[in-house]
């Protein structure tokens, strides 16, 4: 329902707010909103969630990286799109840790390898930064939480020109002795109550872009 209290075209001598198919749009006092107004505000939402859907898509994990650090300010837009992950009844159970220390990082490889039975391999590829997300462990959802942050991270990297990929075995490694040492050392619960859900490495691809596999046509109507 399109429509408003005094009508489309009408001017507004206060500021309002209304909601058209769940997004909300100001409007600032003595402004006039009439059909193509509307009609303009329906094309850009229409093109914002070409370009969603378009980044969905052209997606890839990245394996190779440039030393090349990811610029602050794109980090923090990264970051914060992941604090913006749905989580079971709102309530963000999940954490996350930015890891940007040579050391740390290549004792975390290490670990991981072998957690992977490959010791002396590097699973975080080079990456300049890993964000390993956690979730509070007690809450029935966490490892739900904790992969839509992951979710939200890779896809807002991308959008954003840095490469991503999801590394596993975070669940192994903070449940050992030398992963709650890591908490501890971060200031985080080291109880066992913090559970890893993922390794979130990021970066700028080396390489070219490897290419989509073919999509499965694993969709299934109930109709």
């Amino acid at each position: 329902d399109l429509r408003m209290s005094r009508g489309l075209g009408d001017v507004y001598k206060r500021q309002e707010k209304k909601n058209f198919d769940g997004a909300q749009i100001f409007f600032a006092p003595g402004q006039k909103c009439g059909m193509m107004s509307l009609s303009i505000y329906i094309k850009e939402r229409m093109i914002s969630v070409n370009e969603t859907l378009k980044v969905l898509k052209e997606r890839r994990s990245i394996r190779k990286y440039k030393k090349e650090q990811v610029a602050p300010e794109t980090l923090d837009a990264i970051l914060d799109a992941g604090t913006w992950a749905a989580s079971a009844k709102g309530g963000q159970s999940a954490v996350m840790v930015v890891v940007q220390d040579p050391e740390t990082i290549s004792y975390m490889s290490a670990l991981n390898a072998e957690i992977q039975g490959k010791p002396g391999t590097d699973p975080f590829y080079g990456a300049p930064t890993v964000v390993v997300v956690l979730a509070d462990g007690e809450t029935p959802n966490w490892l739900q939480d904790g992969s839509l942050v992951m979710g939200n991270l890779m896809t807002a990297a991308w959008a954003l020109g840095v490469g991503s990929c999801w590394i596993n075995r975070a669940t192994e490694l903070f449940d050992l002795p030398e992963g709650r040492e890591l908490l501890a050392k971060w200031g985080l619960p080291a109880d066992g109550s913090l559970r890893g859900v993922g390794n979130c490495i990021l970066g700028y691809a080396e390489d070219v872009l490897p290419e989509a596999k073919p999509r499965r046509d694993n969709v299934v109507y109930v109709r």
